[in-house]
C-alpha cells in the first residue's frame, strides 16, 4: 500500500469516527470477549488489539490486569480510548498508526482480532493475515470475529469460512471446533467467532 493511498484511507476513517457514523461500534465490549477469556494465558499476558477503534476490549483487558496494545490509524479514536483509560486510572500502549506499515519491537500472546479484516478491502487480507502470524508468538492465540454479511462489496466485507480457510491454513494454525459458532452484532449482521492457535 503505498503512502498516499494510506493517507487517503486514514482520512476516510477518521473522518467516520468525527461524523459518527460507526455502525460497528457497540458502544461496549463484545460479548465473545468473556466466552474468550478461559482459552487464553492468564495476566499479565501481552495482548494486542488492531484496528482497536474506541477500544471497548482494550479497556477490559487492561481492567483485568493484561499487558495490551491498541493500535489504529484514526486519532479520534486513539484520542477517545485513551480518555477512557484515563477515567479508570488503567495503562494500555495505544499507537496511532497502519497496520501495514507498523513493526512491534516483540510478539504477543494474544491477538484479538475484531471485525479488522472485514473493513480491509480483499486484496489486502492476505498480507495482513501474514502480518498477524508475524506478531503472534509460537503457541499464542488469536481470537477472530469476523463479519458475515452474505453479500457483495463493504466494508464490512463478508468473510467466509472458506476464505478464512484459506487464509489461516492447518499448517500454520490450529483450529479450534466451534466453527460454526457466531456473535450477534447491533448492526443485525452476525460475525463468525473462532479461535485459532499459531503452531510452533
Amino acid at each position: 500500500m503505498s503512502q498516499k493511498k494510506d493517507k487517503r484511507q486514514q482520512a476516510k476513517w477518521e473522518k467516520r469516527y468525527i461524523d459518527k457514523k460507526t455502525a460497528w461500534d457497540r458502544g461496549e465490549a463484545s460479548p465473545a470477549l468473556e466466552k474468550t477469556l478461559s482459552k487464553l494465558p492468564k495476566p499479565p499476558s501481552k495482548v494486542l488489539v488492531p484496528a482497536c477503534g474506541r477500544g471497548y476490549e482494550v479497556v477490559s483487558f487492561a481492567a483485568l490486569g493484561f499487558e495490551v496494545t491498541g493500535v489504529d490509524f484514526a486519532p479520534s479514536a486513539i484520542h477517545d480510548l485513551k480518555h477512557r483509560l484515563s477515567h479508570r486510572n488503567l495503562v494500555a500502549t495505544l499507537i496511532d498508526t497502519d497496520l501495514f506499515v507498523w513493526e512491534p519491537s516483540e510478539s504477543f500472546d494474544v491477538i484479538y482480532e475484531q471485525t479488522a479484516l472485514c473493513a480491509l478491502t480483499p486484496d489486502l487480507w492476505s498480507e495482513y493475515a501474514r502480518r498477524l502470524h508475524h506478531w503472534l508468538r509460537p503457541g499464542g492465540v488469536l481470537v477472530g470475529m469476523f463479519m458475515q454479511t452474505n453479500r457483495d462489496g463493504g466494508p464490512p466485507w463478508h468473510v467466509s469460512l472458506t476464505a478464512l480457510q484459506d487464509l489461516f491454513p492447518e499448517a500454520l494454525w490450529s483450529w479450534s471446533d466451534n466453527l460454526n459458532e457466531v456473535i450477534e452484532h447491533p448492526s443485525g449482521l452476525q460475525e463468525r467467532f473462532i479461535t485459532l492457535k499459531r503452531r510452533d
